[in-house]
Protein backbone atom coordinates (compact mmCIF):
# COMPACT_ATOMS: atom_id res chain seq x y z
CA UNK A 1 0.00 0.00 0.00
CA UNK A 2 1.24 3.50 -1.16
CA UNK A 3 0.64 6.52 0.21
CA UNK A 4 1.17 10.20 -1.18
CA UNK A 5 4.23 11.96 0.66
CA UNK A 6 4.42 14.80 -1.79
CA UNK A 7 3.78 16.46 -5.02
CA UNK A 8 4.90 13.10 -7.69
CA UNK A 9 6.14 11.27 -4.64
CA UNK A 10 4.68 8.49 -2.57
CA UNK A 11 5.74 5.93 0.08
CA UNK A 12 5.11 2.47 1.87
CA UNK A 13 4.62 1.51 5.36
CA UNK A 14 7.68 0.26 6.47
CA UNK A 15 7.71 -1.84 10.10
CA UNK A 16 10.54 -1.60 13.53
CA UNK A 17 11.99 -4.15 14.92
CA UNK A 18 9.47 -3.95 17.49
CA UNK A 19 6.11 -4.26 15.62
CA UNK A 20 7.59 -7.91 14.09
CA UNK A 21 6.70 -10.88 15.99
CA UNK A 22 8.77 -14.24 14.72
CA UNK A 23 6.01 -17.16 15.96
CA UNK A 24 7.98 -20.37 16.49
CA UNK A 25 6.87 -23.14 13.62
CA UNK A 26 6.17 -26.53 14.50
CA UNK A 27 9.14 -27.65 14.70
CA UNK A 28 10.98 -25.99 17.60
CA UNK A 29 14.69 -26.44 18.06
CA UNK A 30 15.97 -26.86 21.64
CA UNK A 31 19.10 -23.91 22.14
CA UNK A 32 21.52 -26.57 23.61
CA UNK A 33 20.79 -28.88 20.20
CA UNK A 34 22.30 -25.95 17.86
CA UNK A 35 25.65 -25.11 17.13
CA UNK A 36 26.53 -21.79 15.54
CA UNK A 37 30.26 -22.04 15.76
CA UNK A 38 32.11 -21.67 12.25
CA UNK A 39 35.89 -22.41 11.38
CA UNK A 40 38.56 -20.52 8.92
CA UNK A 41 41.60 -23.20 8.70
CA UNK A 42 42.26 -24.52 11.98
CA UNK A 43 40.49 -21.66 13.66
CA UNK A 44 37.32 -22.26 15.09
CA UNK A 45 35.09 -19.14 16.44
CA UNK A 46 32.01 -19.65 18.94
CA UNK A 47 30.07 -16.62 17.89
CA UNK A 48 28.92 -16.27 13.99
CA UNK A 49 30.31 -12.92 14.60
CA UNK A 50 33.48 -10.61 12.25
CA UNK A 51 33.94 -7.29 13.09
CA UNK A 52 35.69 -5.43 10.47
CA UNK A 53 39.30 -4.35 10.52
CA UNK A 54 38.62 -0.64 10.23
CA UNK A 55 38.84 1.95 12.93
CA UNK A 56 36.82 4.04 11.39
CA UNK A 57 33.90 1.55 11.85
CA UNK A 58 34.71 -0.58 14.51
CA UNK A 59 36.35 0.81 18.21
CA UNK A 60 39.33 -0.90 19.71
CA UNK A 61 36.58 -1.98 22.49
CA UNK A 62 34.03 -3.21 20.53
CA UNK A 63 36.93 -5.19 18.80
CA UNK A 64 38.11 -6.82 21.76
CA UNK A 65 34.59 -7.50 23.32
CA UNK A 66 33.67 -9.12 19.95
CA UNK A 67 36.52 -10.97 20.27
CA UNK A 68 36.03 -12.23 24.08
CA UNK A 69 32.36 -13.11 23.47
CA UNK A 70 33.96 -15.75 20.36
CA UNK A 71 33.97 -13.97 17.43
CA UNK A 72 36.54 -13.05 14.60
CA UNK A 73 37.64 -9.08 15.56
Amino acid sequence: MEFEIGIGKNGRRAYGFDEVAIVPSRRTRDPEDVDIRWEIDAYTFALPMMASAMDASVSPATAIAVGTLGGLA
